[in-house]
């Protein structure tokens, strides 16, 4: 057998099966509706598996607060105390078909975006996302916390959910592609993201909704128009990686995900197994204020964007992501043209008008990772290491070459014997 041409083979499987899911925006439901396996007693986070005494400051700080939320605690120590009682179970998002930014912690009450597949009627799933300032995804909790999750539950969600429902499914995957044109990367800038998915669902919202609620669903949407599409994006991006999962001899990876203690990957040929490292550190810009020591390592599933060819990868479509991130503009040209060395293919989906109109870097191949010792750039916000600040700057890491070069020995262990 020659098993170069097998993975190759199963490599361009992987590739055209990605390449023909089409992500559709269909519903906003209550978690525990909708994610497979979600009961009364789960919490899902961001990341590969982790147990609670090994959680980031900002992550057992969401999942204290979320506990209350939900009703299974009185206040926020009360919450901490649950969560340390081995009452709840933990899972991360991604055993789950779901996907969340920073903690990404996922509660069975949370309003979630319902993404499907036509074809194949795969779905993923995120939470909505709460803005910037002082949110439950940053491990940050108070009243104004609580209220705004109240809000988005029983007046967001449930006026989105008729506009969508009314629509009769929204096409995500063609608003990130002319995103990019307008300059995001879908990871940490999503401002024309934003305007294009509300610009869609406006109608719908004018149909079924009363007046007033449209203007308070506006000028939230729009006071957080730079953050707002990073929670259909990543969901998008989930249901196409997810379509390369299980092909054997596939040495493409499905998914990278950071929990603030570890980053993990999984590869396709290799079915769910997370091979992890220590979560790196962010190099970037911080707000006035903080350094590096205030820092708690990298976190959140949203590097499933890098997974299939956008945010990091996508740079060069986003000069102006770079004064968020740090760098200049030729910076931005420079780090996707690195992620084409460490890919096997380039979307047809999703272009880049600076590189006459190129497709992004896309499929990561964990022999090339190794081989080439280059590993996906990482865009990506800063979390304060301790619970209740927030986010505190944003940068760029890369993800650590170790779990790359476990993944490849056991890889090789079952396939070459």
């Amino acid at each position: 057998m020659n098993i170069k041409k097998s993975i190759d083979t199963a490599n361009q499987e992987a590739l055209e099966k990605m390449a023909r899911v089409q992500p559709i925006l269909v519903d906003i439901d209550l978690a525990i509706n909708v994610i497979p396996g979600m009961d009364k007693k789960t919490v899902l986070h961001a990341g590969p598996p982790i147990d609670w005494e090994k959680m980031s400051g900002p992550t057992k700080g969401a999942i204290a607060g979320i506990l209350v939320y939900e009703g299974l605690a009185d206040s926020i120590e009360d919450g901490y105390d649950l969560a340390a009682s081995g009452e709840i179970k933990f899972d991360p998002n991604h055993d789950h078909d779901a996907v969340g930014p920073m903690t990404g912690v996922t509660a069975p009450h949370q309003s979630v975006f319902v993404l499907e597949d036509p074809k194949t009627k795969a779905r993923a799933f995120c939470t909505l996302n709460e803005g910037r300032g002082k949110v439950l995804r940053f491990g940050g909790w108070g009243d104004d916390v609580l209220k705004r999750l109240n809000w988005m539950k029983d007046i967001l969600a449930p006026t989105m959910k008729k506009a969508i429902i009314h629509s009769k499914g929204i096409d995500i995957k063609s608003i990130i592609s002319e995103s990019l044109h307008m300059g995001d990367e879908a990871h940490n800038r999503n401002r024309s993201g934003t305007y294009l998915f509300l610009s869609e669902l406006t109608p719908h919202l004018l149909d079924t909704a009363d007046s007033e609620i449209v203007k308070e669903v506006f000028q939230f949407v729009k006071d957080n128009a730079d953050i707002f599409h990073l929670n259909l994006s990543m969901p998008h991006s989930k249901l196409i990686a997810d379509a390369a999962r299980d092909i054997e001899y596939c040495s493409l990876m499905v998914a990278m995900a950071r929990n603030g203690t570890d980053i993990g990957i999984q590869v396709s040929g290799l079915g769910r197994s997370w091979f992890t490292s220590p979560a790196t550190m962010v190099d970037g810009l911080y707000f006035p204020g903080y350094s590096t020591a205030d820092a708690c390592p990298d976190l959140g599933d949203s590097t499933i964007s890098e997974v299939i060819g956008i945010g990091g990868f996508a740079m060069a479509a986003s000069p102006a992501i770079v004064s968020f991130v740090g760098g200049v503009a030729t910076d931005a040209v420079s780090r996707t043209e690195r992620m084409y060395e460490i890919t096997e293919g380039i979307s047809k989906s999703f272009t880049i008008p600076i590189l006459n109109f190129r497709g992004t870097p896309t499929g990561v191949d964990i022999r090339r990772v190794v081989e080439l010792n280059e590993t996906p750039l990482i865009n990506t916000g800063i979390a304060h290491k301790d619970a209740g600040v927030g986010q505190i700057g944003a940068g760029l890491t890369a993800a650590p070459i170790e779990m790359f070069q476990d993944a490849l020995r056991t890889f090789g262990k079952k396939f070459l014997g």
